[in-house]
């Protein structure tokens, strides 16, 4: 990769991983299906302002699209912010990690592409990583769980995205579709659960975090993804995969003061070798 794209790999690393920092600021004074709808709610809004309003046409499309939102941020987003109510967003974001090693297993099972012995032997370490960190609190279990319930949506949600080449939509088109469907799709869930207008004004550091969220590491990362995944190939895009969780961990020390166990670091450790198996050219 060039520079300039290695620039914008490490830019996106910090704003994606920035994301699990902000959800642990929002989760101090809002309760979690507020933190992902202001997320959802104002990602689209921003995404649309890029586009200038040139959103995508056709009940197929949209229909498509809402399946993806629901994949690719309703069920991921709630998750997470679920969990960071027990876990740190460092150890969200090192679970997260483990997305490409579940899309391996599922383009399988889908029939879309091979499960190769190195590839196995990839997922074997993730999932050994994971058991590792597991292994350090029997208490964050149920937290670690719904962390990899996401990432297996999100690998679902990448299978499902590939429909949108074939359909001719834009890939930033195809951003500000599935986030506003998601808006739609949580906004009956939101009013019902958490009855917005009875919760307690949050402070300004709460509001900054959801704007944070929705705008710079919702809207602004998909604009930066998609820009790379043109200049930089998918495969080379898969290396954010090992940038997030040292951003999310870097922010959440620096500002937060939070500290992950040797545990954490051996199970990172197993989960990177297991992306780089899954990753790796074949010779």
């Amino acid at each position: 990769m060039k520079s300039d794209d290695w620039a914008r790999l490490i830019a996106l690393s910090v704003l994606w991983g920035g994301s699990f920092f902000f959800v642990e600021i929002a989760l101090t004074g809002l309760p979690p299906f507020s933190v992902v709808w202001g997320r959802v709610a104002l990602g689209a809004l921003a995404l649309a302002v890029m586009l200038r309003g040139r959103l995508p046409r056709g009940w197929a499309v949209w229909r498509a699209l809402a399946v993806m939102g629901f994949l690719n941020n309703v069920v991921p987003f709630c998750l997470f912010a679920f969990a960071q109510g027990e876990i740190s967003g460092a150890l969200a974001a090192i679970l997260n990690a483990t997305t490409p090693l579940w899309g391996v297993v599922v383009a399988h099972l889908a029939g879309a592409e091979p499960l190769t012995a190195r590839r196995l032997g990839g997922v074997a370490a993730g999932i050994a990583g994971v058991a590792v960190m597991a292994g350090g609190g029997a208490g964050a279990l149920p937290a670690m769980i719904a962390c990899l319930a996401a990432a297996l949506s999100y690998a679902f949600a990448g299978l499902w995205g590939r429909r949108f080449r074939e359909m001719g939509v834009p890939p930033l088109q195809a951003a500000v579709g599935q986030v506003t469907a998601a808006t739609v799709i949580l906004l009956p869930v939101w009013l019902a659960v958490d009855a917005p207008w009875r919760l307690a004004m949050p402070p300004a550091q709460v509001w900054a975090a959801v704007a944070g969220i929705g705008v710079l590491s919702t809207a602004l990362a998909y604009a930066l993804y998609f820009r790379l995944l043109v200049t930089a190939g998918a495969v080379n895009l898969m290396l954010v995969t090992f940038l997030i969780p040292v951003s999310a961990a870097a922010l959440g020390a620096l500002v937060l003061g939070t500290r992950l166990g040797p545990q954490h670091f051996a199970g990172f450790a197993l989960i990177a070798l297991g992306l780089w198996a899954v990753a790796k050219r074949p010779a």
